[in-house]
């Protein structure tokens, strides 16, 4: 779990995704030797901050998107959310400013017009504009790791732990799925053009609801504020109804992903969203099973091979 820690402690909010980009390269660079087949890295200009690993002959592609939620400094130290951060006065955010680094509390208040407002609780005035997070504080207990973005920190190790097993596929490693997406029509155009794949899963996280449980497996989403073609929903099913992986099936009416981002594109890309369930979404604590994260990566390395 040291690589998880690792990625939880990374300051990436949407539309700062430039520090994970770039740990992500580091650290491919290092282990791909190790991989069973090294990928074909393409990044760079055309790409903006995003990643696409290609290895062998892919006809499916697994997203993980790299950013947080957070918020932006405005003026006078109030809050302006990115994403949808969702949590509670005073909690602990961090970053960094041209005058040093930031350590301070969330502070909740009311406005004129009785709207709730957040600011910074901090002994100075910080930058316009600077960008802030949570401050991790990662948990391992024999049952579970609890941290802030496990959405998608989690996601993200996920693909990295089936790259070293992967010998036909791809990984994209996107941004801006926190605040609206953007980046997977192209992403995902790039793929089907230049190597013919058109189906996807979506390595993220979900919630624990009524019908989704800690410990009882991955879940495989059937569908949320989007929906994915039943066609290909139905051929994941059958490969994992002839797996022992344990699963569960997620129907939710809201909430999305980079499947949402790819259903609205161009591009004929069946998806599927497939996640370990987590408590405290959106929170400083977010709470996941390690048998949820077993399954999730057994399930990715089994599609990965059968699809």
């Amino acid at each position: 779990m040291e690589l998880l820690k690792q990625l939880c402690e990374i300051h990436a909010p949407s539309g700062s995704e430039y520090a994970m980009t770039e740990f992500l390269l580091a650290y491919i660079k290092k282990n791909q030797t190790k991989w069973k087949v090294k990928p074909k890295v393409i990044y760079g200009e055309g790409f903006q901050d995003n990643i696409i690993l290609v290895f062998g002959k892919p006809r499916t592609a697994i997203y993980a998107h790299m950013d947080s939620i957070g918020y932006t400094v405005g003026y006078k130290n109030n809050l302006i959310k990115i994403g949808g951060p969702a949590a509670k006065k005073g909690a602990k955010l961090v970053g960094e400013d041209r005058k040093g680094k930031i350590d301070g509390t969330l502070e909740t208040n009311m406005d004129e017009h009785e709207f709730l407002t957040y600011s910074l609780k901090f002994k100075r005035e910080v930058d316009r504009a600077t960008t802030l997070t949570y401050k991790p504080e990662f948990k391992e207990t024999k049952d579970y790791v609890q941290c802030c973005y496990m959405d998608n920190r989690l996601g993200v190790w996920n693909a990295l732990q089936v790259a070293e097993t992967l010998e036909n596929g791809a990984i994209v490693f996107s941004s801006w799925e926190e605040h609206g997406g953007g980046t997977v029509g192209y992403l995902g155009g790039y793929l089907y053009e230049h190597y013919g794949v058109k189906q996807a899963l979506i390595s993220d996280i979900t919630w624990v609801t009524e019908g989704v449980k800690h410990g009882k497996g991955v879940a495989i989403s059937m569908r949320d504020s989007g929906i994915p073609r039943r066609t290909y929903l139905n051929r994941i099913l059958e490969i994992a109804n002839a797996s022992d992986i344990p699963y569960q099936l997620e129907v939710e009416s809201a909430g999305g992903s980079d499947g949402n981002g790819l259903q609205r594109s161009s591009y004929p890309i069946d998806w599927c969203f497939i996640g370990a369930p987590e408590d405290h979404v959106h929170m400083p604590n977010e709470k996941v099973h390690k048998k949820d994260i077993e399954s999730m990566v057994a399930m990715y390395r089994l599609l990965m091979v059968n699809l």
